[in-house]
């Protein structure tokens, strides 16, 4: 994905940081609004890895941090949960102004809440999601602990969460009981989709059977398994992230994609936080390339000579085809295998290294060996052969991207 850097004022004066996903190689097709749990931020791995997952499917997502937290400005101490609500509607505000009205917002834990009430708000809303999120707003209490005694008696105290401190006021906790997600839910009259995992160790399952039983149809669960409650590992956050995609598609209108290419183009686009994972456009073809593990990859798609090779044997069988369909042998199938070695050879005394592309042809049908040589010759006219096995040439050029 591409990711540009954004900052927003909301009603209160305060400037918000932001970041908007875009596809690596398609117009968007529609927005995605996010709302990140109490007291993360929009930096949070989790989301980060859903967001990559809406925009492999043509979304752009846009995540921010809400006032006081992260990099948005504003003191955290001060803000309340209606402040959060505020704050999803001038984001949604900024996307309508300067880029595309959001058609789906997404919450994750207490944002999920503050989604499903600011949702209300949203007339251009075409579906909901939560991920862990709270049936009601006063969950938030427990995570205080015996500080909430200390903030009856003092108005304040200071709470540590996940390793921080943050400084909560009785005003936040009396803003808490002003909110009810469940009723706002029933009188939605939108798609709703409801993430939550069994064992979430947060919020309890509870509450999004809760949260289901108060929606109206069109609804759904699909559970998260074992994921946590950050949705820490990348697979269950990717995993969230396509059923997402997935689960609207249902609901909002289908727009064409279009995709910025060039005949026989192949673009690959890779962040630094994808380690070895390129996202790849062949044509209008979307595929992934990796390194295997144990040279520091993922293993999530071939790594470039894999990709080599199997061009190879595809552009092998392909042209075996066309000429038995021409010669019309009955031969029913063709399977070509090809490796790639690193070798050396001695030429002059002197040691060459050199790539070897082994490749072993397989067919099923009644021919004889004279027309297997044949088809072994027409193997190495394959236009590929011919371009392994002539001197190809190379132009680059570099440029700076400004966004």
């Amino acid at each position: 994905m591409n990711t540009q850097r954004v900052t927003f004022t909301n009603r209160e004066g305060h400037s918000l940081r932001a970041h908007l996903d875009l596809p690596a190689f398609a117009k968007p097709k529609q927005y995605v609004l996010l709302a990140h749990c109490f007291t993360c931020g929009k930096d949070l791995k989790g989301f980060r890895n859903i967001s990559k997952a809406l925009t492999q499917n043509d979304f752009a997502v846009f995540r921010f941090d809400f006032t006081g937290l992260g990099q948005s400005e504003g003191d955290f101490a001060e803000t309340t949960f209606s402040s959060n609500i505020t704050d999803l509607l001038d984001a949604a505000a900024y996307l309508k102004e300067n880029y595309q009205a959001p058609s789906l917002l997404v919450g994750h834990s207490l944002g999920g809440a503050a989604a499903i009430l600011a949702a209300r708000h949203l007339p251009t809303l075409k579906a909901l999601v939560s991920i862990g999120s709270p049936s009601h707003t006063s969950h938030v209490k427990n995570l205080f602990g015996t500080a909430q005694e200390e903030i009856q008696a003092k108005g304040e105290a200071q709470v540590v969460l996940a390793g921080r401190k943050f400084t909560f006021k009785q005003e936040f906790i009396e803003d808490l009981e002003e909110h009810n997600p469940l009723k706002a839910l029933k009188e939605l009259r939108l798609p709703y989709l409801n993430l939550h995992a069994p064992h979430d160790e947060v919020v309890a399952i509870k509450h999004a059977q809760e949260l289901y039983v108060a929606a109206m149809h069109p609804k759904s669960f699909v559970s998260l398994d074992s994921a946590d409650h950050l949705l820490s590992d990348e697979n269950d956050a990717v995993y969230a992230g396509q059923l997402i995609a997935s689960w609207a598609k249902r609901y909002l209108p289908e727009i064409e994609s279009e995709v910025a290419q060039t005949q026989d183009s192949a673009t690959a686009n890779l962040h630094v936080e994808d380690g070895f994972t390129t996202h790849m456009q062949v044509g209008s073809h979307y595929l992934l390339a990796d390194e295997p593990t144990k040279v520091g990859g993922k293993n999530k798609g071939p790594n470039p000579f894999e990709f080599l090779a199997g061009g190879l044997s595809a552009c092998t069988a392909m042209t075996l085809r066309m000429y038995i369909d021409q010669k019309k042998w009955p031969v029913d199938q063709i399977n070509v295998l090809t490796q790639h070695h690193k070798i050396e050879r001695e030429e002059a005394g002197e040691s060459i290294k050199q790539d070897l592309f082994k490749r072993k042809i397989t067919y099923k049908g009644s021919i004889d060996s004279k027309q297997e040589q044949r088809l072994l010759a027409i193997a190495n006219r394959c236009p590929l052969h011919k371009t392994l096995t002539s001197v190809s040439e190379i132009e680059t050029e570099i440029n700076q991207q400004n966004h």
